[in-house]
């Protein structure tokens, strides 16, 4: 049972990385398993509306079900309601994209997101992505509310952010990032200059209620050639204002009170 459950997970998981779908043959290819059960599996996927071919024989791909799965807990959860209002109100501030980010066990996980910019370049990539935490803005800015030794355990877990995967300032040894965290916790919020994602830049801000742990994150990212240090540090303490706003209006959510690592040590 413990083989048919990764395998179907891996397909979902291998598939919302593919929007244009997979054949069947790459399926079973990538996740190393025979034609036969992979083609199973993805009949029992079809069967429950997880999963559809685009045409008969053709590749398969997500239907929208798991989406609206998601999305119907966090409606549950009253995160969306209370939040939208706060990120909409920061990106026409900004001009940039907002996102917010819950602390979910060991991850952090992009959940709702706010589109400033009007015209021009923009950054908008989907929700439901989990941050790599020693890279991005809203990683730093939760890492940076633990100790150094727990901060490390939970980039350990996960590795670090490769430069050719991410962001060529990526931080990729353990000097680096406890520096990033020092001078994060100095300012209050993290600021990165494409280390994420190269000509992308960012600050991010811990969601807490004083000194709770962390229950999220609230961050501002924007092209570099746009929202450059001197801007990011202006937006600094309206960005530090709203997150506090944050955490006292979605206070009620039992998914954001329940936001810390379960052995990971707070500062």
């Amino acid at each position: 049972m413990a083989g048919v459950m990764e395998r179907t997970l891996g397909i979902l998981e291998l598939l919302a990385r593919e929007a244009e779908g997979l054949p069947l043959a790459v399926i079973a290819e990538r996740l190393g398993m025979p034609r036969s059960a992979a083609h199973r599996l993805l009949t029992d996927l079809a069967r429950y509306g997880y999963v559809r071919q685009a045409r008969d024989q053709g590749d398969y791909m997500l239907t929208t079900k798991l989406v609206s799965l998601g999305l119907g807990f966090l409606g549950e959860m009253g995160i969306l309601d209370a939040a939208q209002p706060l990120l909409d109100r920061l990106a026409e501030r900004s001009g940039e994209l907002v996102r917010l980010a819950v602390v979910d066990g060991r991850r952090l996980t992009w959940v709702a997101k706010a589109q400033g910019a009007t015209r021009g370049l923009r950054y908008d990539p989907d929700m439901g992505a989990v941050a790599k935490l020693s890279c991005s803005s809203s990683g730093l800015a939760w890492l940076a509310t633990l100790s150094d030794e727990a901060a490390l355990e939970l980039v350990a877990e996960q590795g670090f952010g490769n430069v050719e995967e991410y962001g060529p300032n990526a931080p990729t040894t353990v000097t680096a990032l406890l520096e990033a965290l020092k001078v994060t916790r100095e300012r209050g919020f993290s600021l990165t200059v494409e280390t994420f994602a190269p000509g992308m830049n960012a600050i991010a801000a811990p969601v807490r209620r004083g000194d709770q742990a962390a229950i999220g994150t609230l961050s501002i990212a924007g092209p570099s050639i746009r929202f450059t240090e001197e801007r990011m540090l202006r937006l600094g303490g309206e960005l530090l204002e709203v997150a506090d706003e944050l955490a006292a209006s979605t206070s009620a959510s039992s998914l954001l009170r329940a936001g810390r690592p379960s052995t990971a040590s707070q500062l």
